[in-house]
C-alpha cells in the first residue's frame, strides 16, 4: 500500500508509522488521518505484527496540530463531522488490540497531543512540548483531548492546560504522567524499539488481554473490572502459551511462545 503523508515499515514484529509532513510540522490534515487509519487496519489484520510505534518525521515536531487551512473552512455541522472523524481514528489507536508506543520527537500540540494521548506508552525527546492550544483559535480540543487528558492527569491540571492553551516541556509532561520517560533526541527511537521488542517477545494473547483489561478500567466499576480481569485470566489459563510459560519457569529455561 502506497502512502503520501505517512511512512510505514515493519521490522521483525514491530510496525513503525511515521507522520511524514515535516515541512508542515506534520500537521494532521484529512489525508494524513485517513492514511493513518488505513495503516492501523493493516496492522490489525496482520497477525505477525505485535507492537506499533508512531512517531513524526523531522527534528522539530511529532505533530503540531490540525491543519489550520482545513479548520478555517469549517462551519458548525462540518465541525462536528471533523471532530468525529479524528476521534474515530484515535479510538482505533487506543482499541487496536495491540500495544501502541508513541515516540514524541518534538511539538505535540492540539491534535498532535491528542494523538499522543491515544497511545498506550508515551516516550518523548527532551525537546518535546505538549499542549492543547485550541482556545487560542476559538475552539476546544476535538479529537478526545478533553476526555483522555482528564483521565491521564488530575482534573485541575487538565483544566489548566486546556483553558490556558499553555504548552509544557517534556520533563513536566513526565512529572504529571503524560509521558512514561524522556530521552535524548538521538536515543528516542532506540528506546522505543527496545521496549517494543521486549513486549513483542512476550505471550501475545496475554499482552492483548492485559491491554484489554487495563483499558476496561476506565469504563467499568471496580467490581465489574475485577470480574472481567478474572474472566480473561481464566482464558489465558487455557492457552498453549500459559502451559509453555509456566513449564519454562519450572524448568529454568526461556519460554518459546507460540500464541494460539
Amino acid at each position: 500500500m502506497d502512502f503520501e503523508t505517512i511512512l510505514f515499515e515493519v521490522r521483525n514484529n514491530i510496525a513503525i508509522i511515521t507522520l511524514n509532513r515535516p515541512d508542515k510540522l506534520n500537521a494532521l490534515n484529512h489525508r494524513l488521518l485517513s492514511e493513518l487509519n488505513s495503516a492501523l487496519d493493516k496492522v490489525k489484520s496482520d497477525s505477525a505484527i505485535s507492537v506499533v510505534i508512531i512517531t513524526g518525521a523531522g527534528e522539530k515536531a511529532f505533530a503540531a496540530g490540525a491543519d489550520i487551512k482545513e479548520l478555517n473552512t469549517l462551519n458548525g455541522s462540518d465541525g462536528k463531522i471533523f471532530s468525529e472523524f479524528g476521534q474515530q481514528v484515535f479510538n482505533n489507536i487506543e482499541y487496536l488490540g495491540k500495544p501502541v508506543i508513541i515516540a514524541v520527537n518534538g511539538y505535540a500540540l492540539g491534535g498532535g497531543c491528542e494523538l499522543a494521548l491515544s497511545g498506550h506508552i508515551r516516550f518523548a525527546s527532551k525537546n518535546a512540548k505538549f499542549g492543547q492550544p485550541e482556545v487560542n483559535l476559538g475552539i476546544i480540543p476535538g479529537y478526545g483531548g478533553t476526555q483522555r487528558l482528564t483521565r491521564l492527569v488530575n482534573r485541575g491540571k487538565a483544566m489548566e492546560l486546556i483553558l490556558t492553551g499553555d504548552a509544557i516541556r517534556a520533563d513536566e509532561a513526565k512529572e504529571i504522567g503524560i509521558v512514561n520517560n524522556v530521552f535524548e533526541a538521538d536515543e528516542l527511537m532506540e528506546k522505543a524499539l527496545e521496549t517494543a521488542g521486549k513486549i513483542a517477545s512476550k505471550a501475545q494473547l496475554a499482552v492483548r488481554y492485559a491491554l484489554d483489561a487495563v483499558l476496561a478500567a476506565d469504563e467499568m466499576t471496580g467490581r465489574s473490572g475485577l470480574d472481567y480481569e478474572a474472566s480473561l485470566f481464566g482464558v489465558c489459563c487455557s492457552t498453549r502459551d500459559f502451559a509453555e510459560g509456566t513449564s519454562a519457569f519450572l524448568e529454568k529455561r526461556k519460554p518459546n511462545f507460540r500464541t494460539e
